[in-house]
């Protein structure tokens, strides 16, 4: 980035923050803060402030690219070293990041559509399984590629690190033992047989992971159901231990009414046999590759493990202006996040244009429109320049000046 491009992004910033209004995170006054600057190398922390307007009052004097603060709380926040903070408890942390996530689009929208759904389905985890109240967690656009999850609930201030990662491996399924999920019954039988004791599932209503594993094997089903005969007979003939004929049976079995809804009361008695056959697809949920292993994949959690392990991390502060993108690091109710469109939402500056110079050709959609854009000379939108200049692909381009859409 040259001092031009520099010059105009900070001052671009510097109108941005003297019209915001940036609410202070609680315990603003025993949280440290960092800074990472236009034109310095680094990250200035160990700096505390003591009240809102302290901080304020810093950030638009300093006009910085980045501004993060710790999730950490602790008795002298500005100390020079981590020993002398001494440390008091911190906030329960996650971070999802497109760029993280397994089969992530390429697309920027899409990756940010994709990492919004993963968002959605940890919120579940925290609010469903863990209980946590809503009063008690912050959703936020990180302003680049994801959200972070905040979880202010004095039950987890003093939770060590080792804890925190036995949280993320709940979340994501590590170690789970599916087979443990399974038993053994006295159930009715379907298709006319009689009654006799065969497998039963975790219902849809069962709490955590029984719920997850029994919508997996719904999916499932509702996948086959789809295909046509002989895809789904390929499909399950792929399971060793599953020929032809019981393939044809229990697929059969599966296109019979009322099917699903046996399978969400967690009964998996359909007819004789039956339950050998859905103890070997149920063997290939830990797997890799086809059977129920992706439907049960699709149903875990996704988070950066070493962020939430970290008592001590920087997170990006809410309100502020992401330095690598010029959007909104913006803060968001849970009600709201579904309808939340990050290159509408958290765009920060005008449509007043602005003369760009881009390094190579670059493709971009931001509020509503899509930009196709060739390397060379270019005349966009002041909050798509801002957007390319702060990604590193364009600079301010010789028209152009500071002060000047």
């Amino acid at each position: 980035m040259n001092s031009p491009t520099s010059s105009y992004l900070k001052s671009k910033f510097r109108e941005y923050y003297l019209l915001t209004s940036m609410e202070a995170p609680p315990g603003l006054e025993s949280r440290e803060w960092g800074f990472i600057h236009f034109d310095q190398g680094g990250m200035r922390r160990h700096k505390s402030f003591s009240g809102r307007m302290e901080l304020v009052d810093y950030i638009r004097s300093t006009i910085p690219a980045h501004v993060y603060y710790s999730a950490a709380y602790y008795q002298r926040p500005g100390a020079s070293t981590m020993k002398e903070k001494m440390w008091k408890g911190a906030d329960l942390i996650f971070d999802l990041d497109a760029d993280h996530l397994k089969r992530a689009p390429r697309s920027y929208r899409d990756m940010l559509e994709n990492v919004k759904q993963e968002t959605m389905k940890l919120l579940d985890f925290l609010l469903q399984d863990f209980g946590f109240s809503k009063d008690c967690v912050q959703v936020v656009f990180s302003g680049g590629r994801g959200y972070h999850i905040h979880v202010r609930d004095p039950r987890v201030f003093s939770l060590g690190s080792d804890s925190r990662r036995e949280i993320v491996d709940y979340l994501t399924g590590r170690g789970l033992d599916v087979d443990r999920f399974f038993a053994q019954a006295s159930v009715g039988g379907d298709c006319g047989i009689e009654r006799a004791v065969h497998l039963r599932a975790p219902s849809r209503d069962a709490p955590g992971w029984g719920s997850r594993i029994n919508r997996s094997m719904v999916s499932f089903v509702r996948y086959l159901q789809d295909l046509d005969e002989e895809s789904a007979l390929a499909e399950l003939t792929r399971v060793k231990g599953i020929g032809e004929k019981k393939a044809a049976t229990f697929y059969e079995c599966l296109r019979s009414p009322g099917v699903l809804e046996k399978i969400e009361e967690g009964n998996l008695d359909l007819f004789r046999g039956s339950s050998g056959l859905w103890k070997l697809l149920i063997g290939q949920m830990e797997g890799e590759g086809v059977r129920l292993a992706p439907f049960l994949d699709d149903l875990r959690g996704e988070t950066d493990e070493p962020v939430t392990a970290d008592v001590k991390r920087l997170i990006r502060f809410p309100d502020s202006l992401h330095g690598g993108s010029g959007l909104r690091v913006t803060p968001l109710t849970l009600d709201g996040l579904r309808a939340f469109d990050p290159l509408r939402d958290a765009v920060a500056f005008g449509d007043e244009p602005v003369d760009v110079e881009l390094s190579r050709p670059f493709q971009v959609e931001m509020k509503g429109r899509s930009y196709d854009l060739e390397a060379g000379p270019a005349r966009v939108p002041v909050h798509v320049g801002v957007f390319l200049m702060a990604r590193g692909v364009a600079e301010l381009g010789q028209r152009a000046g500071i002060g000047k859409g």
